[in-house]
């Protein structure tokens, strides 16, 4: 990429600065720079090129000193945290936050995983590309059944910038006419093995309310003339993503909106720039800008611009605006209502079962698939809720057989036993959970008092746990997947939970905290994403999101961005902003 793209001082005034270069900034910089504005995205780690920076991409497992596993003293000393993730290995162990710079607490008898990528592109080179739009169901859900603050937009307001993005971003799936996850602009979807085509059959019998589709994700199965001239492929079906993928099959900010923002010659980028504060002036009642502090050498720089748009996660963007305090906003910018860092969620998906398929020693498949089977949640309205929990889960997962790398792990020696790990093994179906955690005011993100990390910015404190609700959702999840296996037919068939091991955070999909609403005296964000206290300040990440809804929340992260973007330069254009 273009050097010149980067920067270091500068004193002008852009007309858009864009805090993070994940999946949200890499589209907010993308929608401001194809509308002729000169845009700054900020970025407080490193710089990763498309392609030549992909450091594990292609290498075996054996090409690493430990097999892909990372040495113990190093995962002690950096990633005691971002270990935890399951994109974590030693391919991959260079797009992810070094804990030890990056420290933060948690409430006494609590725990939260806060997986983090701070490097140019963000979480968009390890996230697990799974799309799907928010319906009507998702966006009414608080109001439905009382619980958090109604969203101030539906499916209508946020459908056709859906489809903006997924043109571009390349999703394949399939057309199902559900009504609880609306179609989308699609590529073709990946293939079927046997096995679960079967077991689609049997389940459209058995529980004709829960179809089982294509997983839909952002891959290119049969790329546009668009995103060919993006530089993207054909997805090959490795399925090494987080590794890096030169071919652009999958939607990234490297493979994607970076390249589109820096051929309009309105992009700049600032590396390595740490945000401590957001500039407010108090006379105008506009944020100026920026005040940073190199990565490096902890020297201090600011940046200017007419609009700002927060882009640096969940927490990043929360954990900034609670930094950025005043005489008017003593607790942190734009929060006048009190609810800035509450309601922070997380999906619960701690649950599942599996079992062993039989009678098709024959039958075996072609690459890697990079998604599986979804079962949509089927509890998507109150008139669909259980008796004893509110909201509902989907069911992910697929079929696959036993090879080498399971087989690996029994006993055995010999001559005999290496002829065995060239035979295919039994194999299995397995689904696994993904449910809606409730929000709540109790979950809570805040500065900590004392402590401060090394470019002194006061460390985020956690305190967030599951409620009964996610408890009680899990173990129903968990039955359900059991008898919907044994009833279909598969064989020893075993289930589990797991939420009193895992706290949230590691889905990795945390939102909330800084929630959008119609009532300025209860949310931080209106409906377009702009701050109800200030008219040139955005937050359009997933701190926006006022439930977690149950689909992933990519998407809307993308959606939602491209709206706001549209929206504000609207507002610029009538001097309002």
């Amino acid at each position: 990429m273009d050097q010149d793209l980067y920067i270091n001082n500068s004193s002008e005034e852009y007309d858009a600065l864009v805090i993070g270069s994940g999946i949200s900034g890499g589209w907010a910089a993308k929608e401001f720079c194809e509308r002729g504005l000169k845009t700054l995205m900020v970025e407080r780690g490193r710089v990763v090129e498309h392609r030549k920076d992909y450091i594990g991409e292609g290498k075996a497992p054996w090409e690493f000193a430990n097999r892909m596993k990372v040495d113990n003293l190093l995962l002690a000393e950096q990633y005691h945290t971002q270990k935890k993730c399951y994109a974590f290995h030693d391919a991959t162990k260079h797009f992810f936050g070094n804990d030890k710079d990056l420290p933060y607490s948690t409430e006494e008898g609590t725990d939260f995983t806060w997986i983090r990528a701070n490097q140019l592109g963000g979480k968009s080179l390890l996230w697990h590309r799974q799309s799907y739009r928010f319906s009507d169901n998702e966006f009414n859900a608080n109001k439905a059944d009382g619980v958090g603050n109604d969203w101030p937009v539906r499916y209508k307001d946020i459908e056709k910038w859906y489809s903006h993005v997924e043109k571009h971003a390349g999703i394949s799936g399939n057309y199902d006419n559900l009504p609880q996850i609306p179609n989308s602009e699609f590529l073709p979807p990946f293939e079927w093995m046997k096995p679960e085509l079967d077991l689609k059959k049997k389940f459209a019998k058995l529980f004709p309310d829960r179809p089982m589709i294509m997983g839909r994700t952002a891959h290119l199965t049969k790329p546009t003339d668009l995103h060919i001239s993006q530089g993207r492929v054909q997805c090959q079906a490795r399925n090494e993503c987080q590794k890096g993928c030169s071919f652009g099959a999958y939607f990234s900010t490297q493979s994607s909106t970076l390249p589109a923002a820096a051929q309009t010659g309105n992009l700049h980028i600032a590396p390595n720039s740490v945000v401590h504060s957001l500039i407010y002036d108090e006379k105008t009642n506009r944020v100026k800008g920026v005040k940073v502090i190199d990565n490096d050498n902890l020297t201090t720089r600011e940046y200017f611009a007419k609009v700002v748009f927060l882009c640096a996660s969940t927490l990043g963007s929360t954990q900034i605006m609670l930094n950025s305090t005043s005489k008017k906003f003593p607790n942190g910018i734009a929060n006048s209502s009190g609810v800035l860092g509450h309601y922070l969620m997380d999906h619960v998906y701690n649950a599942g079962a599996s079992g062993r398929l039989d009678g098709y020693e024959d039958e075996y498949y072609s690459g890697r698939r990079p998604t599986g089977i979804y079962i949509p949640n089927f509890q998507f309205k109150p008139s669909k809720y259980k008796k004893h929990y509110k909201r509902g889960y989907a069911l992910a997962g697929g079929a696959g057989r036993g090879n080498w790398q399971g087989a690996r792990f029994q006993d055995g020696i010999g001559a005999d036993f290496k002829q065995q790990l060239t035979q295919a093994g039994d194999w299995y179906f397995g689904l696994h959970a993904q449910g809606e955690m409730l929000p709540r005011f109790e979950n809570q993100v805040s500065l900590h008092a004392s402590k401060k990390d090394k470019w002194g910015i006061p460390q985020l404190h956690i305190n967030c746990q599951w409620s009964e609700n996610e408890v009680l959702m899990m173990e129903d999840a968990a039955v359900t997947a059991k008898d919907m296996l044994i009833q279909a037919g598969v064989k020893d068939v075993s289930s589990y939970t797991s939420i009193d091991r895992n706290a949230p955070g590691l889905a990795i999909h945390e939102v909330g905290t800084a929630r959008m609403g119609r009532d300025p005296a209860d949310s931080v964000l209106n409906a377009y994403n702009q701050t109800h206290d200030i008219p040139n300040l955005f937050v359009t990440d997933g701190s926006s999101f006022c439930s977690t809804a149950v689909v992933n929340p990519s998407l809307t992260f993308m959606a939602l961005t491209v709206r706001a973007v549209d929206y504000a330069v609207k507002e610029m254009n009538a001097k309002r902003i």
